[in-house]
C-alpha cells in the first residue's frame, strides 16, 4: 500500500512539474507578442493585428490579374475606391494590376499606427517603379473611425506617387463574417484564450484569402504596417515566378527562436528533430509580416484545402504539443513542419526583421544563428517596435 501510494504522489508531481513548464512557456511567448509590443503594432503576428490590426496584401500578375479592375474589387467588398488621374493611353494595351492590402483598424485609437502607417506608404511610395500600363491597387481592411482618418492621409501621402494606383476600403466586419465558417474550427489552436472568438477570424485573413476573393483575383501579397521599403516594390512581386510546383505561399523564415521556445516539449521528446532550429538546414518557423499569396494554386491545392480541415489541424497540433496564439503565423508555420513544399521561402532581405526580446530572454547563445541576414534589405520590419533605420 505504501508503494502504491508513493507512486501515484509520484505520477501528481510529474503532472504539475509538466503543467508548470507548459506555463512558464505559454507566458513567455505572450509577454513577448503582448506586452513586449506595447499594444502598438502588427507585426506579423496576429495578436499585434488583434490590439492594432495592421496589415496588408497585394496582387500582381500579367497574365492572370490583368481582368481584375480596382473597380471591380472593390464592388466586391462594397466600397468605392479613388485614384490618381485617368491613365494616358497605354496604345490599346490592358492594365496590369499589382494588389497590396493592410489591415488598418482601430488607427483612431492608437497614433502610434498612424506615424508607421505614414513611414510604410512614404517610403513605399518613394521606391516604387511601375512601367506605364502597370497599377498598384492598394487595398486597406478597415472600420469606420480609421477610414475616415486613412482617406485623407492616404491622398496626401500618395500625391506624389510617380505611377498610377487606386486605393480601395474593405470593411473589416464584412471580410470577419466571410472568413469565420471557414476557420473557426482551428482558433482555438492559434488564437489567445480558449474559446474560437468570431472576432479573431480576420486574423486569419491570409490562411483563407483565397476562398473569400472574387475568382479573379489570382496572386495577392499581403504586409505588415511596420515596413519600410528600401527598394522598388515591383520586385517583390517578381518573387511569385520563383515558386517551385506545388508551392502556394511566399514567406519568410522567423528570424528570432520564437519556435524553439513554442516546440520545446516536441524538440525535448525527439532530441535529433530539426523543428525550432535555426536556418539553413533548420525549421525556424516562419514570420508572416510579408507574405505572397497564389490565390489561383490555393484553390488549386487538394492538400492545402485538407490541411484547413479542423480535424487535421488537431492533429498536427497534438503531434507537435502545439499551442499558439499567433494566428496565421503560428498555422503556416505548423503546417511548414511537414508540408514544407507549400511554401516558396522569401530571402530575408524582403523581411528583415528587427525585433531582439529572444536574446535577452533565455536564447543569448543560439540568437544570432536565427537573426543572422546577409545582402542589400530590400524591407525592413519593425516588429516588436523596434526602430527602423534611418535613411
Amino acid at each position: 500500500m505504501g508503494l502504491c501510494r508513493k507512486i501515484v504522489q509520484s505520477k501528481a508531481s510529474f503532472r504539475s512539474y509538466h503543467f508548470g513548464l507548459l506555463l512558464v512557456a505559454a507566458l513567455a511567448v505572450f509577454a513577448f507578442y503582448y506586452l513586449g509590443s506595447n499594444h502598438e503594432n502588427f507585426s506579423s503576428t496576429t495578436r499585434r493585428m488583434k490590439e492594432n490590426q495592421a496589415g496588408k496584401s497585394s496582387q500582381g500578375d500579367a497574365q492572370l490579374t490583368a481582368n481584375l479592375s480596382g473597380k471591380k474589387a472593390a464592388e466586391s467588398q462594397g466600397s468605392t475606391p479613388f485614384a490618381n488621374p485617368e491613365p494616358e493611353d497605354t496604345a490599346g494595351k490592358q492594365a496590369v494590376q499589382f494588389h497590396a492590402l493592410m489591415m488598418f483598424t482601430k488607427v483612431d485609437k492608437n497614433y502610434g499606427l498612424q506615424e508607421k502607417f505614414t513611414v510604410a506608404i512614404k517610403s513605399m511610395v518613394k521606391h516604387a517603379v511601375f512601367e506605364g500600363d502597370e497599377v498598384l491597387c492598394l487595398h486597406f481592411v478597415a472600420d469606420v473611425p480609421s477610414k475616415k482618418i486613412g482617406e485623407p492621409l492616404l491622398q496626401q501621402l500618395m500625391q506624389i506617387a510617380p505611377f498610377k494606383y487606386q486605393i480601395i476600403f474593405h470593411d473589416v466586419d464584412t471580410l470577419t463574417q466571410k472568413l469565420f465558417p471557414v476557420v473557426e474550427g482551428m482558433q482555438k489552436h492559434f488564437s489567445s484564450g480558449s474559446g474560437a472568438y468570431y472576432s479573431d477570424s480576420i486574423f486569419f485573413l491570409s490562411v483563407a484569402m483565397h476562398r473569400i476573393m472574387p475568382s479573379e483575383m489570382t496572386r495577392i501579397v499581403q504586409l505588415d504596417l511596420d515596413l519600410k521599403y528600401m527598394s522598388n516594390i515591383r520586385s517583390l512581386f517578381g518573387e511569385f515566378e520563383m515558386f517551385q510546383p506545388g508551392a502556394v505561399i511566399g514567406i519568410a523564415r522567423e528570424m528570432q527562436p520564437v519556435y524553439r521556445h513554442t516546440f520545446w516539449q516536441y524538440r525535448r521528446e525527439n532530441p535529433k528533430t530539426k523543428v525550432g532550429d535555426p536556418p539553413p538546414d533548420g525549421l525556424p518557423g516562419f514570420n508572416s509580416g510579408v507574405m505572397l499569396l497564389n490565390l489561383e494554386a490555393m484553390r488549386q491545392s487538394e492538400r492545402y484545402n485538407q490541411l484547413l480541415n479542423m480535424e487535421n489541424v488537431r492533429k498536427l497540433a497534438e503531434k507537435y504539443h502545439f499551442k499558439g496564439h499567433l494566428g496565421d503565423q503560428d498555422f503556416f508555420t505548423l503546417i511548414g513542419m511537414e508540408h514544407i513544399d507549400l511554401f516558396h521561402i522569401l530571402d530575408c532581405i524582403y523581411n528583415r526583421q528587427l525585433c531582439t526580446w529572444w536574446r535577452d530572454h533565455g536564447y543569448a547563445e543560439v540568437f544570432d544563428l536565427y537573426f543572422k541576414c546577409d545582402g542589400q534589405v530590400k524591407i525592413y520590419h519593425g516588429n516588436c517596435n523596434t526602430p527602423i533605420p534611418a535613411d
